[in-house]
């Protein structure tokens, strides 16, 4: 019988709904689990994803695609095929695709996080008989603070920046992370200015109507005097660059889940180093894999091989998947490398695509 998702050399494949979710390659028909371009890329003839995902797929990809954006929950069925989105947690507009043939289901989780940051949504756990999950930081040692401690840790260090006569610069993705940061330091009594990168999409999601604080765009005719002690948001990219050098004096921390790993925030140069990810810690990837209640379950790029062990160790039947995800987020496989290295552990490399009963690592 044919499996309802297949893995191939374009994406996840859906033979009798002829489609794909993610594909790495163009296709006809595309179904996208969010906006960041690892996921979400050009080409394809036809995009369907969540209605707050249209305005950030067109920024990134072009006004003219061809585009269909349904609510959450919302069912379409096509060829016998039955497909719906489900809140994944991860950024603005994030889903995970549920799809339905017959009375087998299967999830793909895209990326997303249990805990629900107060912008994204709350991550919605769909019963399936097969899921097909994320594993970015499928290893034990990654297990989050609390959100609300690790920005009492941010307030707290820019607050001390200020008293030192710098300004702290955070270096964030510009689309999720960097709305994360906002969202959560709007109340902050410090100026916060941007980054070009980051006031694009801000610009765009303000402009949707979603509760982000007003930002200035730090531009050629910003005066030094301005930035004295405020805040700047940064994407990861600006560092080491000569922008940078109009902020000093300056401390820079850094917001990514590989902080957690000791060295880090040293290797990266950093004054400070904050574990904070939109993507699900060791104990939110289990806790999501036995809320689905699958029986079968793939693990997709980051640590996909030794999570997919654990699991069937803890006798869950698992396999691990190499997929073309993961080339564009700061949390990405290829920055995996460079943390792991400290706790001597090998992430998988996620180059290409293997079909379904292809050997494990």
């Amino acid at each position: 019988m044919t499996p309802v998702l297949q893995f191939t050399d374009k994406g996840i494949y859906c033979p009798a709904g002829d489609f794909y979710i993610d594909p790495w390659q163009p296709v006809p028909r595309a179904i996208i689990t969010h906006a960041h371009s690892d996921h979400a890329r050009l080409g394809n003839q036809h995009y369907l994803c969540h209605l707050e995902s249209v305005p950030l797929l067109q920024l990134r990809l072009g006004a003219d695609i061809s585009v269909q954006g349904i609510p959450y929950g919302e069912t379409l069925r096509y060829n016998g095929v039955s497909i719906s989105l489900h809140p994944a947690g991860h950024i603005i507009g994030s889903a995970q695709v549920r799809v339905q043939q017959g009375n087998e289901v299967w999830v793909v989780s895209g990326d997303y996080k249990v805990e629900n940051d107060g912008l994204s949504g709350q991550f919605e756990p769909v019963p399936c008989q097969v899921f097909i999950t994320e594993s970015t930081f499928g290893l034990p040692i990654y297990n989050w603070q609390p959100q609300a401690m690790i920005f009492g840790d941010i307030r707290k260090w820019i607050y001390e920046n200020q008293q030192a006569g710098k300004s702290s610069v955070l270096l964030a993705y510009s689309l999720g992370k960097a709305q994360r940061l906002l969202f959560n330091l709007k109340d902050l009594d410090i100026p916060i200015y941007a980054h070009g990168a980051i006031d694009v999409p801000h610009q765009v999601l303000l402009a949707q109507g979603y509760p982000l604080p007003p930002i200035q765009r730090i531009t050629p005719d910003t005066p030094k005097a301005d930035l004295k002690k405020s805040v700047i948001i940064a994407p990861p990219s600006a560092a080491g660059t000569p922008w940078m050098r109009r902020f000093n004096p300056y401390a820079l921390g850094i917001c990514s889940g590989w902080m957690q790993v000791r060295g880090s925030m040293r290797r990266r140069n950093a004054d400070a180093g904050f574990a904070l990810s939109d993507h699900a810690d060791w104990s939110g990837l289990l806790q999501a894999v036995k809320a689905t209640g699958a029986a079968k379950v793939f693990t997709t790029h980051g640590f996909s091989s030794a999570f997919a062990r654990y699991l069937q160790e803890n006798g869950i039947e698992a396999e691990a998947i190499k997929t073309a995800f993961g080339t564009e987020d700061e949390e990405a496989p290829q920055e995996a490398g460079i943390e792991a290295a400290a706790a001597n552990i090998t992430p998988d490399n996620e180059t290409g695509p293997a079909p379904i009963g292809g050997e494990n690592e």
